[in-house]
């Protein structure tokens, strides 16, 4: 291992933060974006992450929105937030330890992993950035996937 995390861990990461960033650039639901980009794409990204990471984020998602299509839609989550707005790099994270979660609990591939977790009510939860769930723990937003509910 290079560095303080695995490099594949670290490739879902911006996998993860350039899903989101594309999100919030068309102004749809991540999910949707997950479902538009497809497995051919978002594993094209996942595996050339490193050389996606070098270039301009605003380049590289253009690239994505273009070759896969993406309308623009009308979800715009960050105007309708009332609080500080996580970045783009912070939802990456978020979704990076909720996906390894599922991948281990599940023994999922990391694609398979991606569009369960992305394809769950969870997502919805941490678009809402009106709400805390976004700041829970990791391990709270995994039971949450793996028990289908949000413990209070």
């Amino acid at each position: 291992m290079i560095g303080r995390e695995d490099p594949k861990e670290n490739d879902l990461f911006f996998t993860c933060s350039l899903i989101d960033y594309i999100a919030r650039k068309t102004k749809n639901k991540r999910a949707d974006v997950v479902n538009a980009l497809g497995r051919k794409n978002i594993s094209k990204i996942y595996e050339l992450a490193d050389v996606y990471h070098s270039d301009n984020i605003d380049r590289v998602s253009d690239d994505f929105i273009q070759a896969a299509n993406i309308p623009m839609g009308n979800f715009d989550n960050i105007r309708t937030a009332r609080y500080a707005v996580p970045s783009h790099w912070d939802l990456g994270k978020v979704f990076k330890r909720l996906i390894l979660g599922i991948a281990r609990e599940k023994d999922m591939d990391i694609i398979d992993a991606l569009f369960a977790a992305y394809h769950s009510f969870v997502t919805d939860k941490i678009e809402d950035f009106n709400s805390s769930f976004y700041y829970d723990a990791p391990q709270n937003i995994l039971n949450a996937f793996l028990y289908g509910k949000i413990e209070p």
